[in-house]
């Protein structure tokens, strides 16, 4: 039973419309952004449009864009929502019934309503790739953690789908939470609001990497324990490419020193200069401003 699922496949019956298949699961070479030739340049791109408007805005006042940046952040935070409920459907009935361990490492973890969700996510970094332009329009810093952050989380997501790592689920799913919070900060910062909470969100990015890194080295051990060193102890394999999950956590790791590291210059810098540090990354550890 999915009763989400259910109703919006109702009210919006793919087949029906003629839906071409590669568009509802995930088929190399034909599904949009599914091949190298297609993601490298269209992150490549995004880096020189970026610098781009950078460098032509340097001369010029900024850009409010209040409206279609609350729009952007409206769509996020609701499309975020959906998203990992429709996910969190699919899975909870799954691990109640199986267990966590086979939640997390069996084959049948990548059901076709799963692959689905996990392709929309991955569209979703790119849609999120236009809060560095918003950034650049209105003039702020455009901070490496930033940048990095979005071209390179566009890429994990894109490396797993081609992997078919059956725990991607976990940090998608957390990864899409934290955005339903992120956004919407954004969103009411944007219209004048007074969030206290800021320190916290940050604080929770930080918490959601540190779960991923626990899962997803718990499920690379268990693959690797099993298929090349019985004698370790472990569960069992886990379902999913070695490339992928050997990206998957060397990437994740980056993010988390990065992350603690954004938090310590913005959250614990000397009274002194905690104004100028607050200054420079006045966000959440995402490089947006909050103006």
């Amino acid at each position: 039973m999915a009763p989400l699922a259910d109703f919006l496949l109702a009210s919006l019956p793919l087949k029906s419309l003629g839906v071409p298949y590669e568009l509802t699961h995930y088929v190399p070479g034909k599904t949009p952004l599914s091949t190298p030739q297609q993601v490298f340049p269209t992150l490549a791109a995004y880096l020189v449009i970026i610098f781009g408007i950078q460098a032509w805005m340097k001369n010029k006042p900024p850009y409010r864009l209040q409206f279609l940046f609350r729009f952007h952040n409206a769509f996020l935070t609701i499309g975020s929502l959906l998203l990992v409920l429709l996910i969190m459907e699919e899975v909870v009935p799954a691990v109640y019934k199986h267990g966590v361990f086979w939640g997390l490492c069996n084959v049948n973890m990548w059901s076709e309503r799963l692959e689905f969700y996990y392709m929309i996510n991955y569209y979703f970094k790119y849609i999120e790739l236009v809060d560095t332009m918003f950034l650049a329009l209105k003039k702020k810093p455009l901070a490496f953690l930033h940048v990095f952050h979005h071209s390179a989380t566009a890429l994990l997501c894109y490396t797993q789908l081609n992997g078919k790592t059956s725990v991607q689920w976990v940090p998608i799913a957390i990864n899409l939470a934290v955005h339903v919070i992120m956004y919407y900060y954004y969103y009411a910062t944007a219209g004048g609001a007074k969030i206290w909470w800021k320190k916290y969100l940050t604080t929770f990015q930080i918490t959601q990497f540190v779960i991923d890194l626990f899962v997803v080295y718990f499920a690379t051990y268990s693959y690797y324990a099993a298929n090349y060193f019985p004698n370790l102890p472990h569960m069992g394999s886990c379902a999913g490419t070695e490339t992928a999950a050997v990206f998957g956590c060397a990437l994740l790791t980056s993010y988390l020193g990065l992350f603690i590291q954004f938090y310590i210059q913005t959250y614990k810098k000397p009274a002194g200069r905690k104004a100028v540090a607050n200054g420079k990354a006045n966000g959440v550890a995402n490089g947006h401003k909050t103006e």
